[in-house]
Formats: structure tokens, sequence, C-alpha cells
């Protein structure tokens, strides 16, 4: 373990955080609003805390080790979480706790959207901003835009792009250098964040609203400026926008990048996760509509379909918009919606959960041991875009399905020992390590009731799921600190 280096890029990545307070300083100062103060602070106290570790080992310049990039990632989202509370510790709108400003910092990072503040609409500008903006730096990866950035100061980074790329198939690289890659993945980010705000702008929302929700909407984050959510505007259109727009980040960003490079939508047709992903949107859609017309849920024809394809389109990709109070819907739907977040997008997007290609590899390994029940000397090839899948993945994907369970377990009774009842538990923990934002029960509306202790481990919980689980936990294994 290179303790030093370690050292010298925790501190550059955290001199490069501090810049993220200048924008909300520049809105508090531009509006006249007293949290100037708390992001001029924020700023030179994170700032102060990068350069104290990076000076003293400026000069340690050596490559990095997988290892190293393990330890780099898990620190830097820590850290990045206390650090990025300290605005929101500071302001006096809304000067919360030091453990409701980390839960808060960490959903926005993680893009979980669950949040522990009331009265969202009568905060200052400023602090509406950087939540959003918390959640779209997160939602692509700050490590990833570090990568494009520390090449430049002399570090390699394809080992913490390794660590922080989602899904099992990381060994792929869009461009022959991971610095390319890395840019390649932000121009297509921000490309499709500027049009998304510009949409939301021509629907009628004010220049504000479209650009702070096109944060959330993009990074699949599901902050919102209101507490009302997309439901505030009462506008079919904004929401029609919304929904194709979060479909558009639940997708991998390598295929948006082929489809870019080659102009064409082949890629997409081609994929066999694409396809998954869209069927499963497109049955739950039409179950949610239909369930809401037989249980006679609303009295008007079109709220069922915008509400029901709204509220599955957000949940499904672990976005976290509401239009309505879902969670009241009848019998078990508010149930299945959250299971769908379980599944949630595809590998190498904004989204959370499980990952289309996982469970997709899961439902194929599961229909090949019944075809070896009937066939036990076939030897039966499992294939994803008409090619073989290595043993090695499938291995591994169970093994990340075994993890997911019985830390979902551990989690869920921690949980409960707080004094959290069993659905308002299960459900916790399932927005929070799936990155979705909001639960059922008594998390339904926000987090801001529940105890310290619980809103600690559902930090725990947004970073197992936003570093996939296994990123972590070898932290806590012997092996990794063995020579």
């Amino acid at each position: 373990m290179q303790v030093t280096v370690i050292q010298r890029i925790l501190g550059i990545l955290l001199s490069l955080f501090s810049l993220t307070q200048l924008p909300p300083l520049f809105i508090a100062w531009w509006s006249n609003e007293s949290s100037q103060s708390a992001f001029l602070f924020s700023f030179i106290i994170i700032l102060v805390i990068g350069f104290v570790l990076w000076f003293p080992v400026r000069n340690m310049r050596k490559e990095l080790r997988l290892r190293d990039g393990f330890v780099i990632v898990v620190l830097f989202w820590a850290v990045l979480g206390l650090t990025g509370a300290a605005p929101l510790v500071l302001a006096e709108q809304p000067h919360l706790s030091l453990t409701d400003a980390a839960f808060e910092s960490l959903s926005g990072l993680t893009t979980t959207g669950a949040t522990v503040i009331t009265g969202i609409d009568h905060l200052p500008r400023s602090v509406l901003f950087y939540r959003q903006e918390l959640q779209w730096l997160g939602g692509m990866g700050i490590i990833v835009l570090a990568v494009a950035i520390l090449p430049i100061l002399g570090i390699g980074g394809m080992q913490l792009y390794k660590a922080e790329t989602p899904g099992p198939l990381k060994d792929s690289k869009l461009t022959p250098r991971i610095t390319e890659t890395a840019k390649a993945l932000w121009y297509i980010y921000l490309s499709m964040t500027i049009i998304c705000a510009a949409l939301y702008w021509i629907a009628g929302m004010s220049l504000f609203d479209a650009i702070a929700h096109s944060f959330s909407t993009i990074s699949t984050g599901g902050f919102s400026t209101h507490d009302l959510s997309i439901g505030y505007f009462d506008n079919s259109l904004v929401e029609s926008i919304a929904v194709v727009f979060m479909v558009i980040a639940g997708a991998n960003f390598t295929l948006h990048f082929l489809a870019w490079q080659d102009t064409s939508v082949q890629h997409y047709l081609g994929d066999s996760e694409f396809k998954a992903y869209l069927a499963i949107l497109s049955a739950l859609c039409t179950f949610t509509v239909l369930y809401l017309f037989i249980k006679g849920t609303y009295t008007d024809q079109l709220p069922p379909v915008s509400d029901g394809i709204f509220q599955t389109v957000s949940i499904a990709t672990t976005t976290g918009f509401t239009t309505t109070r879902y969670h009241l819907w009848p019998d078990l739907l508010p149930v299945l919606l959250l299971f769908s977040s379980f599944i949630g997008a595809c590998a190498g997007s904004t989204g959370g959960g499980l990952k289309v290609i996982r469970v997709l590899l899961l439902f194929r390994q599961g229909l090949r041991e019944i075809k070896r029940l009937i066939h036990p000397n076939a030897i039966i090839t499992i294939k994803i875009n008409n090619k073989p899948v290595q043993e090695r993945i499938i291995n591994a994907i169970w093994g990340f399905f075994a993890t997911y369970i019985i830390v979902f377990a551990l989690l869920l009774l921690l949980l409960m020992s707080t004094g959290l009842d069993q659905p308002t538990a299960f459900s916790a923990i399932a927005a929070c390590m799936n990155n979705l934002g909001p639960g059922l029960g008594n998390v339904s509306e926000h987090y801001g009731d529940i105890s310290n202790m619980a809103k600690w481990l559902l930090c725990f919980a947004m970073l197992l799921g936003r570093l996939e689980i296994f990123t972590l936990l070898v932290l806590f294994t012997p092996t990794f600190w063995r020579n």
C-alpha cells in the first residue's frame, strides 16, 4: 500500500472538490443571501484540508496499483460526504446537524435522492443549487471526471476507473486511452444535461428550475427544488420530458457513445441489456396503468396513464422523482415499484440497483440449470449480444448477488434494532442500497424523523450501492491488507 501516493491524490481531489463551493457561492452573492459565508468558509476549509494532505507528499509520483485505486475511491467518497456537508451545517438555512448534513451530502453524491429536509421550497437558491450540483457530479462519478484531469498532474487513472465504473463488464474501454474515455463520457453527460435543461425551460420551467432538474434527471438522482418534486409543476410536457431523459440516463453510456460516434441507433437495437431494459420498463408501466384503472384509483382517464408511467420509470431507473403520493396506491403496487428498483438501470449508466445485465445473466443462468436437469451432458453457453459470456463473469455475478442479499439482510436487522418497523426498515435499506431515495412507511416523505444511528447505517448503505458493494467490502478483508 502506497500511503503517500494515496495521500497526495486525495489531497488533489479534495482541492478540486473545493471548487464546487464556488457556483453556489456566486448564486448566494448574486441573490444577496445569508448563505454566502457558509459557502465561502466551506470552500476555504475543504481547500485547506486538501492542501495540507497534498503539500508534504507533493513530490511522491508513482504509478497507482489496483489496491491503491480501491482505497482512494472509498476514501474519496467517504471524505466527500463529510466535507460536502460543511455548507449545510454552516448555513442558517437549513442549518443541519452533522449527521443530517452528512446524510444529505452523501445522498446527493451517491445520487440516492433521500432527504432529511422539509420545507425545500423555502431554502435559499444557493443551497437548492448545491444539492442539485452534488447529484450531477456524483451521477457519472467524480472519480471519472478526475481521471480526465489527473494525467495532467502526472497521475495514471486506469485503476481508479476500474474501481469506480458500475457494472460487471469493466474491462472494455470506449477509447484506447482511459483519459479519452473519461472525457468522452463527460462530453455526452454534459450534452444530455444541456439538452434536458433547454427542453425543461421551453416546457415552462423557470431557467433556474430547468437547470436544477436537468442535473438530477440526467444523474437519476431525484433531488428537486420543491417539496412536491416534479408534481409541483403540474405540467404533462415536463413529465414527458423527464420520462424520456430518465430512460436515456438509465441506459449504458457506452451505447450513447457508440451511437454518437457512428451516428446510428443500431447499437441500441443489437444490445441484449438495452432490449431487456426497455422490455422491463414497458411491462411494469403497462401493469401499473392497468392496475390503477381496474382499482379505480383515479376518476379521470389521463392521470392513471401519466402518473403510472412517470412513477414506474422514475422508480425503476432509481431516479426517485414523484408526481403523486404513490406509496398510497392500492395493494401491491408500491411494493412492486420498490422491487423494480432492485433491478435498476443498465450497467454503465447513472442509475442504481443490481443492474439489468446482472439480472438478465442470472435469469439465463437459471434457465440453463433447468435445461441441464433435462440434458445433463449438454454444453450450454450463455450469450449476450450473440457472444458467449465467460464463466468467470457468471460466477462473479452469483457472488455479487449472494453478497448483496447477505448485506441487505444484515443491514435490515441492524436498522430494525434502532426502532424502525419492518416495512419502513426494509424500504429504507432498499431505497438507499439501490440509490432510489423515497421509501415506504415512515420514510415515504423524508428521512428526517429516524434516529441518527439509522441515518449512519443508511449512509453506509448508500456507499455500498454507489460503489457496488465489493469496492467497499474488499477493504474489510484481511487479504486486501496483506503484502
